[in-house]
């Protein structure tokens, strides 16, 4: 049977730090080596069909990780942003940001509108990469922007429903069809909470560092050996 895969993936990428733990390392090499991982792995998924790939780089709560951790991080970002940024384009993938703008530093400001103006045009398919970003902030920064609209007179209260708020997120997406957190815990910790509506989940106990290609396609399989729910009806 034809493998069939999801039109929206979402990955949490958790381990990088235990990685590096288990096999000796500092903790942020764990970081780096799992960058180099995404690297990797991002055009690999989005080759294969998978029309939006959305991970969880950097929540709003890693800002409260010890300073030297928020700096590499940053800096780790910039670097790949800059790096990648020809590659990514090359494979026809358009890369956008979801996330709030305040507290980055304003080079990785400047390298996230570089990459988002370079790749705007790309078709293959959309990366998302969720930077400074949880999802309860999501939810009540779209609310403002439809309160904002309803006041102005270009929205209707009539007209609000649960697809219309889509148009409300940091950028409007498919519901995720699939959601991924590597490292074996199971919970989705602030992460795109109204697109997961109805997304099946996979926690694999593998760290993201490790979470290789043919790990991806593992992942496949199980997904298509569910049955998708909505309200009762198998899809």
């Amino acid at each position: 049977m034809e493998k069939i895969y999801p039109q929206h993936v979402a990955i949490i990428l958790d381990g990088n730090r235990r990685w590096a733990k288990e096999k000796g390392l500092p903790q942020l090499k764990g970081h780096q080596k799992g960058f180099e991982n995404i690297r990797q792995l991002a055009p690999y998924i989005i080759n294969k069909g998978v029309k939006v790939l959305s991970v969880f780089a950097f929540s709003t709560e890693n800002f409260k990780r010890a300073e030297e951790e928020v700096k590499y991080l940053m800096d780790l970002f910039v670097d790949m942003f800059k790096k990648e940024c020809n590659k990514i384009h090359e494979e026809n993938i358009k890369i956008i940001f979801s996330g709030r703008r305040d507290n980055l530093r304003k080079d990785v400001l400047e390298a996230m509108d570089y990459i988002t103006e370079k790749t705007k045009n790309n078709t293959k398919g959309i990366f998302n990469i969720c930077l400074n970003y949880g999802g309860q902030q999501e939810i009540a920064d779209g609310a403002k922007k439809i309160a904002l609209d309803v006041q102005s007179g270009k929205l209707n209260p009539e007209d609000i429903n649960e697809n219309l708020l889509y148009k409300y997120m940091y950028n409007e997406l498919p519901p995720i069809d699939y959601l991924i957190r590597t490292s074996g815990e199971e919970r989705i910790s602030n992460f795109m909470l109204y697109e997961l509506s109805y997304a099946e989940m996979y926690f694999p106990k593998i760290y993201f560092p490790d979470f290789d290609a043919e790990q991806f396609e593992k992942a496949i399989d199980i997904y298509n050996g569910r049955e998708r729910r909505f309200g009762g009806n198998k899809k």
